[in-house]
């Protein structure tokens, strides 16, 4: 089995207590309300595709429910900012794939993908597999990716000048005279403040309860190649690879990479009986959670654990929160989200266009940025085949394949010290 052995549980409530600070707090509080927001893109693509409401809320519960639980678990065993979530480009597919062959096939082929990804991971090929996705073009992928965060940003200037003037101007005065501040926290509450303070309503909110319901897959072929087969893609050759590369831009060492793959797995395989597409290491929350607001970086995984926790919590309420996000205006997650992805953008850049595969990097990032899809799979998926595809036309020299037996940065990294990061 080669499974990274993590720190463990012992001590993970004391230790919890003594590595909280503001910084990590907050970056967990950012993190885990950007995701919340998230469920709104899945209810609307949800009602798009045409599934009934009760199945659209019994997804959504099951999303934050078993999300926050992992999301609680794996970064405490790992002691690293793993935060946990779902593949959007999965959940973008499940609604697609849904009306056509139905709802228990495609769970059984979620099902089937989870196995697919829990057996690579204890296999230990995702070092090799690490080596086909090199560091500049996975960056370049997520560079692309955040981009829109940080566009949806500027644009709300056209729509809402005032307060993103005065959320903006907030942050970078914060950054600037206040370093011990968040500076998104101090960004968040100024932004409520102006709601408030401009009209808009909060009363009538009425909260819901909602739980996971247990529901049996069924299994067929069509269902496997139509959604099995691209999720188990997407989660082993994208979202593992993301959350990898995140961490080591962060400057982690000893990153679970096997136990990364097998853990997305394994949630994946339990989702499947909840009426959820996946579960697995996400990746802006991963970005803000491991990001140096969040403080210290061996006290990094709070945030991380914060998250999972707003989660676990929020999930049987989520009705309500629908109804809360939908009384914010638009502008205020996007500014938010833009705020807290800003410095990880900044190093997503910068370490895609380095001294090796830039060809490959630049076709990634505007790959990703574009939004394409193609065979109902998205931009991020496509973007790291074809930037690697071009690198390889291009810049063959750039790779770096040692012969089995040959040391490399790669196989170190995933030897997971004792001690964490």
């Amino acid at each position: 089995m080669k499974i990274e052995k993590g720190v463990g549980f012992t001590n993970v409530f004391s230790d919890f207590k003594s590595d909280l600070n503001s910084k990590n707090f907050a970056a967990g509080l950012v993190a885990g309300i950007f995701g919340l927001s998230v469920g709104l893109v899945f209810i609307s693509a949800g009602t798009v595709a045409g599934l009934g409401s009760g199945l659209i809320m019994m997804w959504i519960t099951s999303f934050y429910l078993i999300n926050g639980l992992f999301g609680i678990l794996v970064p405490s065993y790992y002691r690293q900012p793993l935060a946990m979530a779902n593949s959007i480009p999965g959940a973008l597919l499940f609604t697609a794939v849904i009306p056509m062959v139905g709802l228990g096939p495609v769970l059984g082929a979620t099902l089937i993908a989870g196995l697919i990804s829990l057996l690579v991971g204890f296999s230990g090929i995702m070092g090799k597999v690490m080596r086909f996705t090199p560091t500049p073009i996975v960056m370049a992928m997520i560079a692309g990716v955040l981009l829109k965060f940080g566009l949806d940003m500027v644009r709300a200037l056209e729509s809402a000048l005032v307060p993103t003037l005065i959320m903006v101007g907030t942050f970078l005065i914060l950054s600037k005279m206040a370093p011990k501040i968040p500076a998104v926290l101090g960004s968040l509450v100024v932004g409520i403040i102006y709601l408030i303070i401009s009209g808009v309503e909060f009363t009538g909110i009425e909260f819901t309860v909602n739980y996971p319901q247990f529901v049996m897959p069924e299994f067929t072929l069509e269902a496997f190649l139509a959604y099995g087969l691209p999720l188990a893609i997407i989660l082993i050759g994208m979202e593992t690879p993301v959350g990898v590369s995140l961490l080591k831009s962060a400057g982690y060492k000893g990153i679970p990479v096997n136990g990364i793959t097998a853990v997305n797995g394994f949630a994946t395989m339990v989702s499947s009986f909840f009426h959820l597409h996946s579960t697995c290491i996400a990746g802006p929350m991963t970005a803000i959670s491991s990001s140096p607001d969040a403080g210290k970086r061996e006290q990094r995984w709070v945030a991380a654990v914060i998250i999972g926790i707003i989660f676990a919590v929020s999930a049987p309420f989520y009705g309500g929160f629908v109804k809360l996000f939908e009384v914010m205006p638009g502008y205020f997650i996007a500014i938010i989200a833009g705020l807290a992805l800003v410095k990880v953008l900044i190093s997503a850049i910068s370490a895609s266009f380095g001294s090796t595969h830039r060809i490959g990097a630049i076709f990634t990032f505007l790959i990703a940025a574009s939004g394409v899809q193609l065979f109902s799979i998205g931009a991020p998926f496509w973007a790291l085949v074809f930037g690697i595809i071009a690198s390889l036309i291009v810049e063959p020299n750039d790779f770096n394949f040692r012969l089995k037996g040959e040391d490399s940065e790669e196989e170190a990294d995933i030897e997971l010290k004792s001690k964490g990061a």
